[in-house]
């Protein structure tokens, strides 16, 4: 591990300073962050969990934890193309034919970025009661429905999407996987506005659209288990967050301890409550990490974790508003408002607190249905 480590910090060490003299102060764009992307995947680190014959290092997860620790400890950007390169490329590895497989290394570069046709405006969390259909006619699908809070769909070239294709099988079956070009006439991408003012979330509109039955991913109408391939990916990728979180936590109260302004009993204590809770967080994401690396599926500690997470990570944002003061609220202090603003969505996304706790009641802690 730390000779992984002594290249990966070799690399950086020319690589982020690059980049950064590239971009100057337009690193936050896109584009910037796509020419990152870029940089780490030519680097083999973006992609590092990929099997060797796709171009990766064939990594196991808990190196994968230790690439992700260093880059963050850098500073470095976040790569804009994630769901691509930890939940659709590993999907399509697994399930794609030979044709399907070239777009894995065009999601690495960012040729492509990949979005996830999931959540619809009456299944979101409850996933298994999507209504978008996917009609079979001739040597095409014909598709009509709407999607709704779609990372990175007015960024996407290309969707993962879940439609149903037979419209009698029970709940969890009838269900495909389907490549869609968002390029396509009849696909429809409005954005969302957020609170903090951007727009990480579409919603995706269908209407009579038409892509190959060659565009099916896995066998029809057992879209399920693809998808549960895909979710698998991702639900790994929460103990990520857990991590990153920890260091988050770390970073502040270096920052705070070295600060000239005093900081009152109360935030103080609010700190110290959140360092305990990020350690443990992280140990129990490790251990998950940990499960998975040693070929264990892991069960519901993930739901523990994501819920300890998403409400930690809005409370810690709550602190660094206390911190920024009156420069917080009037927007002096841009960064801590966009960072509270931006926290009030982490207890939404990947399942909401609420449908979270249900699931833990129910199969960790055995308490009675009503």
């Amino acid at each position: 591990m730390e000779e992984l480590e002594g290249e990966l910090r070799i690399w950086l060490n020319d690589a982020l300073p690059a980049w950064q003299a590239q971009w100057g102060a337009d690193q936050e764009t896109w584009d910037a962050k796509c020419d990152w992307q870029r940089r780490m995947a030519d680097g083999r680190w973006a992609i590092a969990s990929w099997p060797v014959e796709f171009g990766g290092r064939g990594l196991g997860t808990l190196e994968v934890l230790a690439i992700e620790d260093v880059v963050a400890s850098y500073g470095a950007p976040q790569i804009p193309g994630m769901i691509g390169l930890k939940n659709v490329a590993p999907t399509l590895m697994k399930f794609g034919n030979e044709e399907q497989r070239k777009h894995v290394a065009r999601i690495g570069n960012t040729d492509e970025v990949w979005c996830q046709g999931f959540s619809e405006p009456g299944a979101g969390s409850d996933l298994a009661s999507l209504r978008t259909r996917a009609v079979i006619d001739g040597d095409e699908f014909v598709i009509n429905g709407q999607k709704v809070w779609t990372s990175n769909g007015m960024h996407a070239s290309h969707m993962q999407l879940l439609a149903r294709t037979d419209a009698d099988a029970p709940k969890h079956k009838g269900i495909s996987a389907i490549i869609v070009p968002m390029d396509t006439p009849g696909v429809e991408v409005r954005p969302i506005k957020q609170i903090n003012g951007g727009a990480e979330f579409a919603e995706v509109f269908f209407t009579d659209a038409r892509v190959p039955l060659a565009n099916l991913i896995g066998p029809l109408h057992d879209g399920w288990g693809v998808t549960m391939t895909t979710l698998g990916h991702e639900r790994a990728g929460v103990a990520v967050f857990a991590g990153r979180l920890e260091a988050r936590i770390r970073s502040l109260i270096e920052e705070v301890s070295k600060s000239d302004h005093a900081v009152s009993p109360v935030v103080a204590d609010e700190l110290v409550e959140h360092y305990v809770e990020s350690r443990v967080l992280g140990s129990m994401g490790r251990a998950m990490l940990a499960k998975i690396a040693e070929g264990g599926t892991p069960g519901s500690e993930q739901s523990v974790i994501k819920m300890v997470w998403s409400e930690l990570s809005q409370r810690v944002d709550t602190t660094i508003m206390e911190l920024a003061g009156v420069a917080g609220v009037t927007g002096d202090d841009n960064d801590a408002k966009l960072g509270y603003l931006s926290a009030r969505s982490a207890t939404i996304a990947a399942g909401t607190s609420d449908i979270v706790k249900n699931i833990i009641g129910d199969r960790v802690l055995g308490l009675p249905r009503e």
